[in-house]
């Protein structure tokens, strides 16, 4: 049996990169101001609120996905050093590279601030198949007891 051609596509004839739109519902639960529905977060934002839930849950936290999580919560009650710090960002990368898919990770910076008892966290990342740059995104976390 011969192809024709019109039997088949080729995957090189296709020159456009497609780009996917992430969405996700804002949790402030604001209404949009036009169609009255529950605001909504797009791309890289709601790629960063993602980022942020998944750093900051603890591992059995979540119901029926007990592996989703991070060891952060532990590290919050060592002393504040740089050797925690080190810790701390293994622990924020193996989160996001084992539980975000839409991230491609470049790096995390753990800076210790002894002073106020806490840590700031800053990670740097593409978007898979976005066309935007690297988006740098902040965290501080501070132990509440």
């Amino acid at each position: 049996m011969a192809l024709t051609p019109n039997s088949f596509t080729d995957a090189s004839a296709s020159k456009s990169r497609s780009t996917r739109v992430y969405k996700d519902v804002s949790l402030s639960f604001t209404r949009h101001p036009v169609t009255g529905d529950i605001a909504k977060l797009t791309d890289a934002d709601a790629v960063k609120r993602s980022v942020r839930n998944l750093i900051q849950t603890d591992f059995y936290e979540r119901p029926f996905h007990p592996e989703i999580g991070s060891d952060i919560r532990k590290t919050l009650f060592e002393p504040v050093d740089a050797s925690t710090a080190q810790m701390l960002s293994v622990y924020v990368e193996e989160c996001i590279v084992n539980f975000e898919p839409r991230v491609e990770l470049i790096s995390v910076k753990v800076d210790a601030n002894i002073d106020r008892n806490a840590y700031n966290i800053t990670i740097e990342f593409y978007l898979v198949n976005s066309p935007d740059g690297i988006i740098e995104m902040d965290i501080e976390l501070e132990r509440l007891r």
